[in-house]
């Protein structure tokens, strides 16, 4: 019998799902050079503050912060340099559609390995009022405090 393996997640970019309202979500592979890869495979991946933009009917990643590999040499890569993703001219074009309406962007949510292959999780997004970041932080704490509650019930 075949063992389903598991994603495994290298980084994920929690204040997009604080400061956007999460449309819709696409899988898109990433060109990487050989030491990026070593680097994610050891979690030196960060997401914050990057962003999707779609130029010539080609996708970008930029401000993706990927440090260098430790035991790489002089062709180590630079660790924001602009990364290609890897869409179906369908889901650009699919996307561009999406994005030209009023307030939508294009955020990476994920950089995970599905069978070797470096995976991005981008987020068609709207961003958020200050008053609805305040209305998301009351209901996760409502939320954690009937869990917290159910936990002590069932002692």
């Amino acid at each position: 019998m075949t063992q389903k393996k598991e994603d495994t997640t290298v980084a994920t970019n929690r204040k997009a799902r604080h400061d956007y309202f999460i449309e819709e979500t696409v899988e898109a592979g990433i060109a990487l050079r050989g030491t990026e890869v070593k680097s994610l495979r050891l979690g030196l991946a960060n997401l914050t503050d990057s962003y999707v933009l779609i130029r010539n009917n080609e996708a970008f990643l930029f401000n993706a912060n990927i440090s260098p590999y430790t035991h790489g040499n002089i062709a180590n890569h630079e660790p924001l340099r602009t990364r290609k993703l890897l869409l179906h001219k369908a889901e650009i074009v699919k996307l561009l559609w999406k994005m030209s309406q009023k307030g939508f962007t294009l955020i990476p949510l994920k950089l995970y390995f599905v069978r070797g292959k470096a995976k991005v999780l981008i987020g068609l997004a709207k961003g958020k009022k200050s008053f609805d970041k305040r209305d998301t932080i009351k209901e996760k704490e409502s939320k954690r405090e009937v869990e917290r509650v159910m936990k002590d019930r069932h002692r």
